[in-house]
């Protein structure tokens, strides 16, 4: 398929900037694939929508401050000696380093920006000095293999004390302390994330109250999103577009629930687009089944895929000519998509990870 095909025109003035001030109050658009058809409703329904049986299986990847601000500390070693104590220290313009893994130790994988000035052997300084890093490697994209230096404390602390949420480019604002909340979900555990799982964000105690209630059960899965996510589809047929591996991890208690549910024929709805990944992709290593598991997914949905697992999916609205656009096309199909899609903006639904969301049964 032609990435044209997944454009669209939105106003930007639909693109939620902040979330609302009760998480449950947030617009729902159901979808019946079935029927091909689509309502409005408001998130708080969901535990009267769903029915007793149904599976929830959200991402309980929590975010972390993984974006730090510094400048760039370079050593003319070449000339005049590494060991030498006229080695001249010079200063130049801001940079950004996003941190996307842990790889071992105090040794991570992050995004440079301005990359190409970047070499292997820089070291770039956070906070005054508080926090380093020396470039040990490059990789595409800007990726760069990083050490982290700390003049006292951990390397965690240290992060958590300089770092900035690492909020979504359509977010057209600094980050704000209240994101390092805002930007999470109510469920958030485990740290590894720089960016949120953000279907998840309509959640609340009391809608998680009201679920089980209903008797629909939940369960957690991680899958820890890498900026991946937000790099832009630059092949014409998305088909050539490669994803980025990000780490997941299923445990035993969440894959014996999804399979004696899928067993006994209950539906498997996930919520959002990095459950969906998770676990279609364990799916396809593993004969349809859902096995207790650890590793990472670079899987690439598109239109013709077959779902193996899930019969639901809570999403929210997604940009045009993304990924996960076309993951939901594939899911209910482009048409379909396409023509909520044109009635959200009708009807003036916010957009992308602040905004409001949709339910795919």
């Amino acid at each position: 398929m032609l990435l044209e095909e997944f454009d669209y025109e939105l106003p930007k003035e639909l693109i939620a900037q902040r979330p609302l001030r009760e998480r449950d109050a947030s617009r729902m658009m159901v979808l019946d694939r079935a029927g091909q058809s689509f309502a409005d409703c408001n998130f708080r329904a969901l535990p009267e929508i769903l029915v007793p049986g149904d599976v929830l299986v959200v991402n309980n990847t929590r975010v972390f401050p993984a974006r730090l601000l510094g400048r760039r500390r370079g050593v003319r070693a070449q000339q005049v000696g590494k060991h030498n104590p006229a080695v001249r220290e010079f200063l130049t313009a801001e940079v950004e380093l996003l941190l996307t893994r842990n790889e071992s130790g105090d040794v991570w994988q992050g995004l440079v920006h301005p990359g190409r000035k970047i070499r292997t052997g820089e070291v770039l300084v956070f906070g005054d000095g508080e926090l380093e890093a020396e470039v040990l490697g490059r990789g595409e994209y800007g990726m760069r293999k990083v050490l982290l230096r700390v003049r006292e404390g951990t390397v965690t602390e240290a992060i958590d004390r300089l770092g900035h949420v690492p909020l979504p480019p359509y977010v057209s604002r600094p980050d704000e302390p209240t994101d390092r909340e805002t930007y999470q979900t109510v469920y958030a555990k485990v740290r590894g994330a720089v960016a949120a799982p953000t279907a998840g964000f309509h959640f609340t105690p009391r809608v998680l109250t009201a679920l089980n209630e209903r008797g629909v059960e939940t369960c957690e899965i991680t899958l820890h999103v890498g900026p991946g996510t937000f790099r832009p589809v630059q092949t014409e047929r998305v088909e050539n577009h490669k994803m980025g591996p990000e780490p997941f991890e299923i445990s035993e208690a969440a894959a014996s629930t999804i399979n004696r549910a899928s067993a006994e024929g209950r539906r498997i709805i996930a919520v959002g687009t990095t459950s969906v990944r998770t676990l279609e992709f364990v799916a396809l290593k593993n004969e349809g089944k859902i096995v207790p598991s650890c590793g990472e997914t670079d899987l690439f949905i598109v239109p013709g895929f077959k779902f193996q697992v899930i019969r639901g999916l809570l999403t929210n609205f997604h940009l045009p000519k993304s990924t996960l656009l076309m993951l939901v096309s594939a899911f209910a199909g482009r048409e379909l998509i396409f023509r909520a899609y044109g009635h959200a903006i009708e009807e003036r639904y916010r957009f992308y990870s602040y905004g409001d969301c949709m339910l795919i049964l």
